[in-house]
């Protein structure tokens, strides 16, 4: 059996770098025997613009080849490929013990001498392509767990964790650059009474709802994650205080516009947004600018709900009136326009 066939879903692909033809053509030729892919080329030089191109799986490099050998081409190509593993093998003159232990210094992985013996040849590759498939799965199960530990398990959005790290970074960066940074608070509106009318498996799928229609709003560079129970926190990076509130007002609107239909339910849901922005005299740490946020969003939940609130101190206070056609009733006396406060 191949090893192709054997060892993967699909072929491996390996990069013979060998200056003599005939010896070139022959060794191709096993591997290709062997269900493998080959790149062949004549030198170093070429061996290291074609292994960092990538989605190569394993070089074979002659260790004597003109214009760049193969001991510098495998000192380069393991440094350029550093962040992952990309299993060499050194050809050498047999019995030249002092280039297969100067090439096992440069980051060769194994070696094999000169002339080959095809079953040497194989198991060689055989056994370093086993070692460079159980790294990769190594190392996609690492960025699984890591990606795992900063996510929300219920609605896939950034957890707490991750948002505390993220927050730090964005306002240390805010002061740094003198670059506006807008934070929005998002609570759904009387979850509880969702919860105890619904049950928890429902208010449960309201969340997962609720943080799609957020998440389909905001930017790539944007941080949106679960502040904790019904409440979740928006960092704008790069956005004024003008335009944090119409993101926030676009997210209201987009949450309340469609009931959450849920096992033949249709269950409308609203929001409250608070919303606090830097650079501003009064916000000078991450955690004023988090208290800002949340002090506008209790000001937005007490005058009504199913609004927006600017940080008292800013520029402007807003709210947007519920349109009568909205879920949630027709418009009230109090759902007019706030006065601005200093």
């Amino acid at each position: 059996m191949s090893l192709a066939a054997s060892h993967a879903p699909l072929p491996a692909r390996i990069l013979v770098a060998e200056d003599e033809p005939r010896t070139r053509e022959f060794v191709a030729t096993v591997l290709r025997r062997h269900g493998l892919n080959v790149d062949a080329v004549e030198d170093g030089q070429e061996a290291i613009a074609r292994a960092t191109r990538g989605d190569i799986d394993l070089v074979i490099l002659d260790a004597v080849m003109p214009r760049l050998g193969g001991f510098e081409a495998c000192r380069m190509i393991k440094a350029a490929t550093a962040g992952g593993f990309l299993p060499i093998i050194l050809v050498t003159v047999k019995n030249d013990t002092s280039s297969r232990v100067a090439g096992l210094h440069l980051g060769a992985d194994d070696y094999i001498g000169k002339p080959f013996d095809e079953r040497e040849l194989m198991a060689r590759v055989s056994s370093l392509l086993r070692v460079k498939r159980l790294h990769d799965e190594l190392a996609a199960a690492k960025r699984s767990l890591e990606e795992l530990a900063v996510r929300d398990e219920l609605t896939g959005l950034h957890n707490y964790r991750y948002l505390r790290t993220r927050a730090d970074d964005e306002f240390k960066r805010a002061t740094r650059y003198h670059d506006p940074l807008t934070c929005i608070m998002i609570d759904i509106d009387h979850f509880k009474l969702v919860n105890d009318a619904h049950g928890h498996a429902i208010g449960d799928r309201v969340l997962v709802e609720v943080a799609r229609r957020l998440q389909t709003g905001v930017r790539e560079v944007d941080v949106l994650a679960r502040y904790g129970g019904e409440e979740f926190l928006l960092l704008l990076p790069s956005t004024p205080h003008d335009g944090g509130l119409l993101v926030a007002q676009r997210l209201r609107q987009s949450v309340a516009a469609t009931p959450v239909s849920t096992d033949g339910q249709q269950i409308n849901v609203t929001v409250s947004c608070g919303v606090a922005n830097v650079p501003h005299s009064s916000l000078v740490t991450k955690e004023a600018l988090l208290k800002a946020a949340d002090m506008a969003l209790y000001r937005a939940k007490a005058e009504g709900r199913n609004r927006v609130c600017a940080h008292a101190d800013a520029t402007a206070s807003h709210e947007h009136p519920r349109d009568p056609n909205e879920p949630g009733g027709k418009q009230s006396p109090s759902d007019g326009p706030l006065d601005e406060t200093g």
